[in-house]
């Protein structure tokens, strides 16, 4: 399949025009609801709340299914992180989303037993990309505890998961907030 590129599209769009291009952008948001998204939060960040709980829905709903269990497809998660990621404005949202992503797995592990040991591995790697991106945009007073309290949460989980994020908590936060400490 032959790819189209950029200078291609450049002049695509530069042969149109103004009104041309809006019907353009409009057509784009009515087809593609990430494109909408993207617009609102651009033009109305103040909305930008309301995508985000949709976003965590999207993600708690594979933990926690409205019907039945949860069918614990990454590819699902990993596809409404990534589009959220995208169309966001605000840091604190996409740190949101992170550490709530872990939490919903945190739970979900703590209300339904032991699960395999790619779950755990998923799920540690999430955490890691949490406290990465709470450390790198400078959110550690909002999200530094949540992540502790996911340490502790995960005291007594299988497969190493607690060891893995007791190891990880103190690569990222030099304290004495896990383990009881608190």
């Amino acid at each position: 399949m032959k790819q189209l590129k950029v200078t291609d599209l450049k002049k695509h769009l530069m042969s149109k025009n103004q009104l041309e291009l809006i019907k353009e952008i409009l057509n784009l948001c009515k087809l593609f609801p990430e494109v909408k998204e993207y617009y609102t939060t651009k033009l109305m960040p103040d909305a930008e709340e309301q995508i985000l709980l949709k976003y965590k829905k999207i993600i708690k709903n594979e933990f926690f299914s409205d019907r039945g269990f949860g069918k614990l497809r990454f590819s699902i998660i990993n596809k409404a992180m990534r589009n959220f990621k995208k169309i966001s404005n605000n840091p604190g949202h996409i740190a949101e989303l992170l550490v709530a992503c872990v939490e919903y797995g945190v739970e979900f592990t703590n209300t339904y037993g032991n699960i395999d040991e790619r779950f755990y591995v998923r799920m540690a790697a999430l955490y890691e990309d949490a406290a990465a991106y709470v450390i790198e945009k400078n959110l550690e007073e909002t999200f530094q505890k949540r992540l502790g309290n996911l340490v502790d949460a995960s005291n007594g989980i299988g497969s190493g998961f607690y060891e893995e994020l007791v190891e990880l908590y103190y690569t990222y936060f030099d304290d004495e907030a896990v383990g009881g400490a608190r």
